[in-house]
């Protein structure tokens, strides 16, 4: 008897040594139909038991969240918790006074008003106007006039020319200019450091996602990373929510992803969440199912060689 194929379970290849070894025609045709009956309990209970694996295995690492560190319809005046720092700090110079030592995550809706997320949303809706990616995943950053069209991105202020007097105003400039040094000043005191020694670092931008199929490896923006491993400039990372979770979108939650166990935290606009960008915060933007989520991405930086200014409205 040969069995063949390189992706066979063992529980199936066990089942296939069975029936390999089934008894000869001389044995009594009631012994048969007998340990065929037992076969097939056998198998069917096998396959029960794989397909309920997999169906777990599948919802865990979709949905594997043990705790919501902010709910959606909660109001947190602040939320910090303390973690170990990683080591990837170790392998960037460091600057004293800035470069992380105490380490965490926190949440915050004291900060940015929902009224101001609302205008800051209002700014990106205008910008990514203009544009928008194929795929469900669009960026605008309003520094480096980087903005996704179609499959690639195109620099708003050369492709649009005078036209982006017409779409932002010198008010929205100094509101968004606003929001970012609270949230500065927010982080630093919540680590404990002076926010004069943390830069402004690129890529600081807006987000707009939405259930589109991807079309581009720049649209799978669910899959889990590290900031500082990818972006070796960061230390610390930011995110203002600029829409509800449950309201605007579904799915989209923001997750830590720790050994063992998941800890998420719901959007609400004008919420604040940051942490240090070391592999320490391990995290993953579940997929959008419907709607769409609105975000900000503000990093900061201690070196000052990758610190960059606010946006100015060419």
């Amino acid at each position: 008897c040969h069995l063949s194929g390189s992706g066979v379970v063992k529980s199936f290849s066990y089942l296939g040594l069975l029936l390999c070894s089934l008894p000869s025609a001389k044995k009594s045709r009631g012994q048969q139909e007998s340990r065929w009956r037992w076969l097939k309990a056998v198998f069917l209970l096998s396959s029960a038991a794989v397909g309920g694996l997999l169906s777990w295995s599948y919802l865990s690492a979709e949905d594997g969240v043990t705790e919501v560190l902010a709910h959606r319809r909660e109001s947190l005046q602040d939320k910090f918790v303390e973690i170990p720092c990683s080591e990837d700090y170790n392998s960037h110079k460091r600057f004293e006074g800035c470069t992380p030592r105490k380490c965490g995550r926190g949440v915050t809706d004291a900060v940015i008003t929902r009224e101001e997320a609302e205008r800051i949303r209002r700014i990106a809706e205008r910008g990514l106007s203009l544009g928008g990616s194929d795929g469900g995943a669009s960026i605008l950053d309003l520094h480096s006039g980087a903005l996704s069209l179609g499959k690639h991105f195109v620099n708003l202020y050369r492709y649009f020319g005078d036209k982006i007097q017409d779409i932002f105003t010198e008010e929205d400039f100094a509101l968004y200019r606003d929001v970012r040094q609270r949230i500065q000043q927010r982080i630093a005191q919540a680590f404990g450091i002076s926010s004069a020694s943390m830069y402004l670092t690129k890529p600081t931008f807006f987000s707009r996602i939405n259930s589109t199929e991807a079309k581009t490896t720049h649209d799978e923006y669910w899959h889990p990373h590290v900031d500082k491993v990818t972006y070796g400039s960061f230390d610390y990372t930011s995110l203002l929510y600029l829409s509800d979770y449950t309201e605007d979108f579904g799915g989209g939650r923001f997750v830590f992803m720790d050994a063992g166990s998941n800890k998420t935290i719901e959007p609400r606009a004008g919420r604040v969440s940051f942490f240090t960008s070391g592999s320490e915060n391990l995290h993953r933007v579940e997929k959008v199912h419907w709607g769409t989520r609105y975000a900000i991405t503000i990093s900061f930086t201690c070196n000052p060689d990758h610190g960059i200014g606010d946006p100015v409205l060419m």
